[in-house]
């Protein structure tokens, strides 16, 4: 289950999920469209977007959304 995934779950959109960490609506979608790699964000930005998500395992992040 990634990014996507996870938000849809939620409920959320792209810009909610940007007003929630405090990013742009075009920074959830590059993470989402695999322009900026999830693998390489910072341990504090995996945790932030965990908190916004309320997912307790920032593994779930690395997962492919197309599994």
């Amino acid at each position: 289950m990634g990014l996507r995934e996870l938000r849809l779950k939620r409920g959320m959109t792209q810009q909610q999920l940007a007003e929630k960490l405090g990013v742009t609506q075009q920074h959830v979608a590059a993470y989402e469209n695999g322009i900026n790699s999830i693998s390489n964000m910072t341990l504090a930005k995996a945790l932030r977007i965990c908190d916004a998500l309320h997912v307790a395992n920032p593994r779930k992040l690395l997962d492919d959304d197309d599994k």
